[in-house]
Order: structure tokens, then sequence, then C-alpha cells
């Protein structure tokens, strides 16, 4: 008895052939190309956010340890900005994808559920 667990599938043989021919289309192209100009650049400032406050916490602890009012120093402000950077991307993020990302991506969907039907899928 033989198994094609481990026989090498094309790409077509692992999924709808339909999805392969949206996968090339102009429109597919500009839903990548927007989520990767939002995200990896959000990322990418998200993180040195996060690194330099880790390294200011590491090398600048006269300024981090510096007194605003009360028990509440720089440091402790710093690390409670960082909630408040996530929240802001995620936020903002919701909007840029619903503006942006939804309206493609439901019109590719559109297309790939018409498709199906044609198909008798």
């Amino acid at each position: 008895m033989t198994s094609d667990v481990n026989t090498p599938h094309t790409q077509s043989q692992r999924q709808d052939p339909l999805y392969d021919e949206l996968a090339a289309s102009p429109e597919f192209g500009e839903l990548r190309k927007l989520y990767r100009g939002f995200v990896f650049p959000a990322t990418v400032a998200f993180l040195a956010w996060y690194l330099l406050y880790v390294l200011m916490s590491n090398w600048a602890t006269g300024f981090m340890n510096h007194q605003l009012f009360g028990n509440i120093n720089v440091a402790l402000v710093f690390g409670l900005l960082q909630f408040g950077t996530t929240f802001l991307l995620a936020w903002l993020y919701s909007r840029f994808s619903t503006a942006r990302l939804d309206p493609l991506a439901r019109e590719l969907n559109d297309r790939y559920e018409a498709g199906k039907n044609e198909k008798g899928h």
C-alpha cells in the first residue's frame, strides 16, 4: 500500500486554483501592499519605542528615577505609555483596516465566492 503523505504537491493541488488566480490579481497585491505598509512601520516604531524604554531604564537611571510628582517617576510614566501606545496602535489599525483593507478583502472574497458558485463547488 502506498501513501502520498510525503509526496510533494504542487501549489494548485494544495488549494483551490481560484485562490491562485485571485492571489495573482492586482487587487490582492494592493491588499498586501497596504497591509504591509501599515504593519511593518507600526511594528518597527513600537519596538523602537519599547527598546528606548528598556535602554533608558538600564542606562539612564537618573533620568528615569526623576520624580515628577508624589511617587510618580519618569520610568512609571514611560511604562504606562507602553500600554497607551499598544491601545493606540490597535485603534489605528482597526480604523485603517476598516477603511482600506476590508473593502478590498470583501471584493476579493465576493469574487472567490462567485467563482466557487460558477464552478459548482
